[in-house]
């Protein structure tokens, strides 16, 4: 009896020690509701302020077909539609991989995540994104990012070549640039401050366009021979006007839906506060740049306007989570000044921007970041560098990639085929069917 007690005793505690050893992991606590409900209103929020961003291209397709020549209607709204075709799918397999490559790339220049995206379960929680979501609000980004050149090449560029353009920027030279800040890379490191992307998706734009539009050269018929400019009106101000409408409106998801998050006092505070300077600045950037322009021109412009408030937009997309609302009236109002003196600045060097694609995002995207130093107490020297080494990136990279560009033939199209306008001689459609309105211009 003895014995047996002894061996079943051992025995029991032999299974104890195993139960202890091999015991089952512990299971994830199950989500409550209110982090469910948190999950889901956070990542709703994203997403249609993802929706709203890509509406943007609508925005950005009448504008610079509104401020263009009807022959070459059908060309430019085709390069916004391939901007988002080709971008979306390429940064699906290689810009998202290189702009968010993960945490063994901190601080870094480089790094590469692997295409496609995450399927995995986040944790349930507010504040939390699933991939999917977050894929879908950084590729309209991109599609912004990218179609800010169409209007500064417009009217002579061949199709073929704005399409590996396009390709380029969206897989490579923007998600580099947006890692560096955006993905943990060496500006985060150092401080720099673009809430939403005055430099990483304006500047890099802007001055990618102001490249190819040196490149390109000049309109025919858009300077004369002793340099002094010849106007090109628009041929359509109704178009432009909707669109920049259209481009207000979504910057509603741009600014905004940088936030992330709208769960929780805090953020909503955030959201509504960066909302309300975004407002105030494209006010202020409108209004302006239309006194201004009345007093250089003795007239007022519309054109002006408009871009004045395209101006105070991208002016405060930096800064908007760090400013006063007094604060954005200044930046917006400075904004408008800007793209003025930009356009005239672009003439004098006999640079053809048909739509101010260069001093509405990339002096102004500039200012904004110079302007969250100001006036939102971020570093200065950090907003120094970032404020110029983003632009130059965009600027060095694409000059290079439009001379490659040029040294093989397919840059610019023939010059009677630009007379005779795009529509017709790169893709044989009109956007006016029936309407004999193709002029030299």
């Amino acid at each position: 009896m003895k014995s047996f007690l002894s061996k079943s005793g051992a025995i029991a505690a032999g299974l104890l020690l195993a139960a202890a050893t091999f015991s089952p992991p512990i299971q994830a606590a199950t989500p409550t509701p209110d982090a469910v409900n948190a999950f889901a209103i956070d990542n709703f929020f994203l997403f249609i302020c993802a929706v709203l961003v890509l509406f943007m291209q609508a925005g950005f397709a009448l504008v610079e077909t509104g401020l263009n020549s009807a022959k070459n209607a059908v060309n430019i709204l085709f390069k916004n539609l391939m901007d988002m075709a080709i971008g979306g799918i390429i940064y699906y397999f290689v810009g998202y991989g290189l702009m968010y490559p993960g945490e063994a790339f901190s601080g870094g220049f480089f790094g590469f995540g692997g295409p496609g995206i995450s399927t995995a379960m986040p944790e349930i929680a507010g504040g939390t994104l699933y991939p999917a979501v977050d894929f879908l609000f950084q590729v309209a980004f991109a599609a912004t990012a990218a179609t800010i050149v169409s209007g500064a090449v417009a009217g002579r560029m061949q199709f073929r070549a704005y399409l590996i353009y396009s390709a380029v920027i969206s897989a490579v030279v923007y998600p580099i640039s947006g890692f560096w800040l955006w993905g943990g890379g060496w500006l985060k490191a150092l401080g720099f401050h673009d809430f939403a992307g005055s430099l990483l998706v304006h500047a890099l734009g802007g001055f990618a366009g102001l490249a190819g539009a040196i490149v390109l050269g000049p309109r025919i018929g858009r300077f004369n021979a002793n340099g002094s400019p010849n106007a090109m009106p628009g041929h359509n101000l109704a178009l432009s006007t909707l669109g920049v409408f259209i481009l207000l409106i979504g910057w509603y998801g741009f600014n905004p839906g940088s936030q992330l998050a709208i769960v929780g006092g805090d953020n909503t505070a955030a959201v509504m506060k960066i909302a309300v300077n975004t407002t105030l600045a494209a006010c202020a950037g409108a209004v302006v740049a239309m006194i201004f322009a009345w007093g250089l021109f003795k007239k007022p412009d519309l054109t002006m306007a408009l871009n004045g408030m395209l101006a105070g937009l991208v002016a405060i997309t930096a800064n908007c989570d760090v400013v006063s609302y007094n604060a954005s009236l200044v930046i917006g109002g400075v904004g408008g000044i800007l793209v003025v003196l930009g356009i005239m600045l672009l003439d004098k060097l006999r640079i053809d921007d048909p739509v101010g694609a260069w001093p509405v995002h990339g002096l102004n995207g500039i200012w904004g970041g110079v302007a969250a130093w100001i006036f939102g107490g971020q570093p200065m020297v950090a907003q120094l560098v970032g404020s110029l080494v983003v632009p130059f990136w965009g600027f060095v990279t694409m000059m290079a990639l439009f001379l490659i560009l040029k040294a093989m033939g397919i840059l610019r199209v023939h010059k009677d085929e630009e007379i005779k306008g795009l529509d017709i001689s790169e893709h044989e459609e009109e956007a006016y069917y029936g309407f004999d309105i193709y002029t030299t211009q």
